[in-house]
This record gives C-alpha cells, structure tokens and sequence, in this order.
C-alpha cells in the first residue's frame, strides 16, 4: 500500500489499443489511481511534448515528474517501485535504458532490453519468486503476450470487411476523434486495416483462418496455467496473467472476441481475471 497522492500517474493512451489495455489492467489490479489522456490517434497533439511518439505513455510524479514508455517497461518499473522502497522511481527508470536499434528495413527503433526484469535485491527477489522458476515462467508468458499474442488482434478483427467495419465502429465510438475525423476513420480506416491486416497475417505466418491461430494461443496459455491454478501467479495474478488479460480485452464485444469464448477453454480464467480486477481495483 502506498500512501495517498504518494505516486501521481497520466496515462496517455489509445483505449483500443492492447499494449495500453495492458497498462491499465496492472494499474487497476493494484489499486493504483490514474488519471487517463485519450489520444487522438490522427493528430496525437496531446502527446506533442514527447519526442517519444507512440502509446501508451506514463507520466509518474513521486516527488519528481518522470516519464515511461513501453508497455512493458512502465509495468516492470512500477511494480518494482511497489516491491522494493529503497530506491527512488526516478534509479528504477534508470535500470531500463533505451538502446537505438535499426529494423531489417532500416528504421530507427528503440528497444528496452531488460524490461521484463523486475530490478530487486536478493530477499525481495525471494518474497516475490519463491523459486527461480516462476520469476522464468513470468517473463517468458509477458514476451509471449508482446510478441505473439498481440499480433493475433489485428488479424482476427479485421478478418472481413463486416468485421473490420463493426471494429472501426467500436475504435471512433471508445476513441478521441472528430465527427468529421470519426466517419473518414470509420469507414476509410476499416478498409484500409482489412487489407492491412491480410499483411499482417502474412508477415506472422498465420493461417488461411486466422481464428485458428487465436484458438491454438489462448489454448496453449490455458494449457500453461493448467488445471490446479487459479491464475499463473497461483490464487492471485501475476504480472503474465494481467499481461494476456489486457492484451484479450481489447476484443471484447467483437465477434473475434465471442468465437473465442464458445471456441477455447480460456473463458474459467478470463472471468476470475475480472472478478479479481474488480475487486482489487480502485
């Protein structure tokens, strides 16, 4: 527990966007009040003051103003800032430096390489992974969330043109947009990511159906948490359990979403991940 007004948190984020949903699932399940900037995702100027272009951003005051990017990176920073009080955010932020990286085609991207490290000592370590193979489960399933399953959404949402449209729909209805902004991303948009999403499908190797692919994730993330555990964390959530759970969320209310109910064994831990968050939440 933290004292109140101790950590002041500004999301800026794109609700419809996984990486964010992540983000605000690890915030809610720990009770932590933040406030939320929606970002109009065709002029972005709410995040103007940033060199640091895409979302989800958090600006965290604990004494000092500090911002993080990266999904991945806020949630392992905070938490850690959550576990281990001897040092200040602003030291935590420090251990998850930036490296400049270039893409096969070139483009100049940043890379964290050790954000799904908690940075503990050795005794905090010991209280939060009992034995070295949790800590090792954890950070697999948080990078399996990042690099695959987030990939898979796209995809799957804008599988059809009715699909892609019904999507759109619910982007400009949740999104900060324009009325004007809102029809030409409706409709433009929906086309455009039908498309765009056959090259996704290509680029990550997917199947014809790509709900097959959905299916056979969420199965296999079933599959790991297995049978006498109520979550991968064992009676509550750990950092992996809210990672898939933020990264499905996303889908809610669109047919990819429902298919994956009826057609996956995912449903049992996806209502308790609700419930706890619910409960826990502020």
């Amino acid at each position: 527990q933290l004292p109140a007004g101790s950590l002041q948190l500004t999301l800026y984020q794109y609700k419809t966007c996984p990486f964010c949903s992540k983000v605000r699932a690890f915030l809610d399940y720990h009770g932590l009040p933040y406030e939320i900037v929606e970002v109009n995702p065709i002029m972005r100027k709410e995040i103007k003051f940033s060199s640091y272009r895409k979302v989800p951003i958090l600006l965290a005051d604990a004494g000092s103003p500090l911002q993080l990017n990266d999904s991945s990176v806020i949630i392992s920073a905070i938490k850690t800032y959550l576990i281990s009080r001897r040092n200040s955010l602003e030291e935590i932020v420090s251990f998850y430096p930036p490296i400049k990286t270039v893409t096969e085609k070139g483009k100049e991207v940043l890379e964290y390489e050790n954000k799904y490290w908690l940075m503990l000592d050795e005794k905090e370590t010991k209280r939060v992974y009992p034995v070295k193979e949790v800590r090792v489960e954890e950070m697999k399933w948080r990078k399996w969330a990042d690099d695959w399953l987030v990939h898979l959404i796209s995809p799957n949402v804008y599988r059809t043109p009715k699909e892609a449209l019904a999507s759109f729909d619910y982007i400009v209805r949740e999104g900060k947009f324009g009325t004007l902004e809102g029809l030409f991303a409706k409709y433009v948009g929906a086309v455009a990511m039908f498309f765009i999403s056959k090259r996704l499908k290509k680029r990550h190797c997917l199947r014809d159906d790509v709900r097959e692919d959905l299916y056979e994730a969420v199965n296999e993330w079933v599959k790991a948490v297995g049978k006498h555990r109520l979550f991968m964390g064992g009676n509550q959530p750990n950092l992996a359990d809210l990672a898939v759970y933020g990264v499905l969320r996303v889908m809610e209310g669109l047919e990819a979403f429902d298919d994956m109910m009826v057609h996956t064994k995912i449903q049992p831990w996806y209502q308790r991940m609700e419930e706890v968050i619910q409960k826990t939440g502020v």
